[in-house]
């Protein structure tokens, strides 16, 4: 089946290069029995990879299920995924078959698989190496022929790196990725997405379509699109519903575009959706604020050597002191759209004793921002919101419950 044939099939607009590539790996891979790690931020449309493989696969009329790893409670997915004995647990009254027991012979879809904990991540290599797997509370040896397809919008590499994700399980995952482009990297598909959904929803609310003048497309297709494609579909939807006009201008079309004025800023990749993605953009943020810190400091250096170099010193001494400390005051001045993280208010230069050599040495400002302490604080103010109720809190957070009582477990905040 072709590239086209498969779009087709399975409703999937766009023609993007980076989109076709992405399904002809799928097509290719069905065949096999390779892990296949399906990565890209939240949004993209990362479910319909594992449903391709499937259905091209020699598998097609086995059993098929999608897992979200990220809404199962940490102390109930070995269960879900293996199954348990009657009486292992409480609350266990009888014996149950887990997903991986279930769907022998067939696929499984592994959706957010880097929320797994380490102790699951255990009982899945071992799957994937081996096949077999004991039930929770049983001793004796299962087997099952499983096609395992898992997909994340995290950064493993980064998961791997703070001791949450192992790098055994990754690699054996990872026989086979498939990366999905974001949004913003398919900007000829932006207009073909949105002329989709304007029909649907008008075909299910019974109404005229939406269409979009000149400059309204030029700013659709030019948006960042941080949600990807779940965020067009839900903005056409809301536009459809909202708007009684159904020629739509930009300045219509930008009421319903957030941040419009910053769509330039960088948008996390996993980061991302991201249950996750909202801690990746705490992890961006404090990443380019260490790098503006780490370049005042450099601009701060380059200043004292230009200062103490010797073919500078004649005009130091001709202009004296008044001279370095108004090049240190226009320093300040542009120095003003910092963040409050990035003291300049401490640089001033002090001319030597006659006979000492005009040699000052660079400060340099060591602010340590925590990005542990950052989540910390994060996390209990989210809880003192919710008056400790950590569903609430967790909505707030972007992340999963389970994440969260995870986080709390780890930072001791009992």
């Amino acid at each position: 089946m072709d590239i086209e044939s498969i779009k087709q099939r399975f409703g999937i607009i766009g023609n993007s290069p980076l989109l076709n590539r992405a399904i002809d790996v799928a097509r290719q891979v069905a065949s096999t029995d390779l892990t296949v790690l399906v990565t890209g931020e939240s949004g993209t449309g990362k479910e319909f990879f594992p449903q391709i493989i499937h259905q091209l696969s020699p598998r097609k009329h086995g059993p098929y299920i999608a897992v979200n790893c990220g809404a199962i409670p940490e102390g109930t997915i070995d269960s879900e995924l293996f199954g348990h004995e009657k009486g292992s647990f409480t609350g266990a009254f009888d014996s149950r078959k887990g997903y991986f027991e279930v769907v022998d012979g067939g696929t499984i879809f592994l959706d957010e698989v880097a929320e797994l904990p380490l102790s699951t991540q255990v009982r899945l290599l071992r799957v994937l190496e081996t096949g077999e797997f004991i039930r929770v509370g049983s001793s004796k040896v299962l087997k099952t022929d499983v096609r395992v397809v898992a997909a994340t919008n995290i950064n493993i590499l980064e998961a791997i790196e703070r001791g949450k994700f192992r790098q055994d399980l990754y690699y054996r995952l990872n026989s086979v990725p498939i990366f999905v482009p974001a949004l913003r990297e398919r900007k000829e598909d932006i207009y073909l997405l949105f002329r989709k959904f304007a029909l649907d929803f008008a075909e299910k609310y019974r109404m005229p379509p939406i269409q979009l003048d000149e400059e309204a497309q030029q700013m659709l297709i030019n948006y960042y699109w941080p949600g990807n494609i779940r965020q067009l579909k839900n903005i056409t939807e809301q536009i459809s519903i909202i708007e009684e006009d159904r020629l739509i201008t930009a300045n219509i079309l930008k009421k319903y575009l957030p941040e419009l004025n910053n769509q330039g800023l960088p948008v996390p990749y996993h980061k991302e959706s991201f249950s996750a993605s909202n801690s990746y953009e705490r992890d961006l943020l404090f990443k380019v604020l260490f790098e503006m810190k780490n370049d005042l400091n450099d601009l701060k250096r380059l200043l004292y050597e230009i200062i103490n170099q010797n073919a500078f010193a004649s005009e130091i001494k001709q202009n004296s002191t008044p001279t370095i400390n108004k090049l240190v005051k226009d320093f300040k001045e542009d120095s003003k759209f910092l963040p409050p993280a990035v003291p300049v208010e401490d640089i001033h230069y002090e001319m030597p004793a006659k006979n000492e050599e005009p040699l000052v040495e660079p400060e340099v400002i060591d602010d340590s921002l925590s990005l542990q302490k950052k989540e910390i604080e994060l996390i209990k103010r989210a809880l003192a919101k919710h008056n400790g109720k950590r569903k609430g809190a967790a909505a707030e957070l972007g992340i999963s419950e389970r994440t969260l009582y995870r986080k709390i477990k780890e930072f001791n905040l009992e």
